[in-house]
């Protein structure tokens, strides 16, 4: 007669940790320290009225001292489709940020995975919005302001559907003193900061890094 085999021993489902973008990074050293920090990806500005914009030179030295597994994010507002594609082709990176007003059709041009940026500005349909994108790898959401990010400023966690078909990024305004409360109670894929781990505009401080990246953390215990 054979034994009975043992029960299966299930062990509690793993905890979601949540991913972390630098964004806006616009030098090596910054680059570095987010990744020594423990950041998932560098989000690199090719918008020349911001800031935070790199040249495709800069961007390639940034992207080139990264050690392996921290991401590369090309972020691009309304960007003519030469400089995508130049950019495409010098850096690799391995996702596309629309952050414009990009149609469907052309943030699936490149034949390149891409996120596309929503800004929750009043009436914003989000579930329909995430339809029209269902091609994306993942929704950036972000605060309505002028400059297309960047300006410290959060929106309304509240109006964020639970039930939208894709990843969820959330950005606008977050730094170390509210990213904590802000997963416990969106629970996104990853979080998106820019301004907030800055000394300056376009400079980050790597303590300002160092100390976002624990708050996250926190929020996933």
């Amino acid at each position: 007669m054979s034994e009975t085999p043992p029960p299966l021993s299930l062990s509690p489902a793993p905890r979601h940790r949540t991913r972390i973008k630098i964004c806006g990074i616009t030098r090596v050293e910054d680059a570095q320290a987010a990744a020594s920090s423990g950041a998932d990806a560098i989000g690199l500005v090719f918008y020349p009225p911001s800031p935070r914009n790199v040249s495709v030179a800069q961007a390639r030295d940034i992207a080139f001292s990264l050690p392996p597994f921290v991401s590369v994010v090309a972020l691009f507002v309304n960007a003519a489709p030469d400089l995508v594609e130049e950019v495409i082709d010098q850096i690799r990176p391995a996702l596309l940020q629309f952050h414009g007003d990009e149609t469907p059709q052309d943030c699936t041009r490149y034949r390149h995975p891409y996120i596309r940026a929503a800004r929750m500005r009043e009436g914003l349909d989000l579930l329909d919005f995430a339809s029209r994108f269902s091609t994306s790898h993942a929704l950036v959401l972000d605060t309505d302001q002028p400059g297309y990010g960047g300006g410290g400023e959060v929106f309304d966690w509240s109006r964020i559907p639970a039930n939208v078909a894709l990843p969820l990024v959330l950005s606008g305004g977050l730094h170390a003193a509210n990213v904590t409360h802000a997963i416990r109670q969106v629970r996104p894929w990853a979080v998106d900061v820019s301004s907030g781990v800055e000394a300056s505009k376009g400079i980050k401080s790597a303590q300002r890094i160092a100390e976002f990246i624990t708050a996250v953390r926190a929020a996933d215990l």
